[in-house]
């Protein structure tokens, strides 16, 4: 509640303050919502479950006995299942509310605790056997069906990661350039074309309007990863590399004039830097290939980077205040 109204109202005589102060002890006993901090809770208490489960079952598999823990995560994953679908609404294309504050996390159980259980029997029973493919592509196949039947972001989420494993690329933002070798020039295509992939999808889920609220993670993902790869393609084909940076940058600004269309500071950001390392790279690239300035190339260097650094946050201020201007910033 905003008090300022009854403060001039009271400096105008309209007001006594005995009312104000009524009002203002009023305003310091209103409740203020735990919504967030409540979700944060329960997201947390699903994970680490899940991964409590993990470790009870390595400590004590000798004792517990391979049925057993086999019987336990069954019954866990079948009984969230069986609770969601009983629980939840029916299949829409549009967007569908929790029928209580406990459902998502019930699915984000059931989910992670399938992962668990195809896992184990992979690593125990060889239930897929050299066909690893199949334990990684099974489970990403239930973690789509799940995310779009129970309208559910963070499964979608967790579903597009799986997708790039199955593709053999690790997407995890603290393993994304340190597990994968983008030195493979397949790798590199992979990521190219599972980028392209997902922003066709979060395009066509637009238009189609179906499931239109998954379009920003199926669009974040997609940029990040074609990005990424593309930027490993400047690096990886040498010879090719202004080639691959001006392809990098008809791509960028397509992404930036969707971003300024869609009144997005987020995909201005991200793009933006990801421009920044592009083009640092074919900076360096060209005072390296000069000559040998000695000392004068680290000056340079010094210099750019300085000057390249101001000019950015210059840059993102003015798209910012660009977009303030339409008060429609998402």
């Amino acid at each position: 509640m905003d008090t300022g109204i009854f403060e001039h109202l009271n400096a105008g005589g309209f007001l006594s303050d005995i009312s104000i102060s009524k009002i203002k002890a009023q305003k310091e006993r209103q409740l203020f919502s735990l919504h967030w901090e409540i979700k944060t809770i329960l997201y947390l208490g699903v994970l680490l479950l899940s991964g409590g489960l993990g470790v009870l079952i390595y400590k004590n598999i000798d004792s517990i006995g391979h049925q057993v823990i086999l019987i336990f995560i069954s019954l866990v994953c079948a009984g969230s299942f069986t609770y969601c679908l009983k629980t939840g609404l029916s299949f829409s294309r549009g967007k569908i509310s929790s029928p209580n504050s406990f459902f998502d996390y019930i699915v984000l159980l059931g989910c992670c605790t399938f992962i668990t259980l195809v896992a184990y029997l992979q690593f125990q029973y060889h239930l897929f056997g050299n066909r690893y493919g199949l334990a990684t592509f099974f489970p990403m196949m239930v973690l789509f069906f799940s995310a779009y039947y129970f309208d559910h972001i963070g499964i979608l989420s967790m579903a597009i990661t799986n997708l790039a494993g199955w593709l053999g690329i690790t997407v995890t933002p603290l393993e994304i350039l340190d597990s994968n070798d983008f030195n493979e020039s397949t790798l590199i295509f992979t990521g190219i074309a599972l980028g392209v992939s997902l922003l066709c999808v979060a395009i066509i889920t637009r238009k189609k309007n179906f499931k239109q609220h998954f379009e920003f993670t199926y669009q974040n993902f997609g940029t990040h990863i074609l990005l990424i790869s593309a930027i490993a393609a400047m690096i990886q084909f040498e010879n090719l590399y202004l080639l691959c940076f001006l392809l990098l940058s008809g791509v960028v600004y397509y992404f930036y004039s969707r971003a300024m269309a869609n009144k997005s500071f987020y995909f201005i950001l991200i793009i933006t830097l990801y421009t920044y390392v592009a083009l640092s790279y074919i900076v360096l690239k060209l005072i390296d290939s000069a000559g040998d300035f000695g000392i004068m190339a680290i000056y340079l260097g010094f210099f750019y980077f300085i000057a390249s650094g101001i000019a950015l946050v210059l840059f993102l201020i003015r798209s910012n205040k660009i977009l303030k201007r339409h008060d429609s910033i998402q």
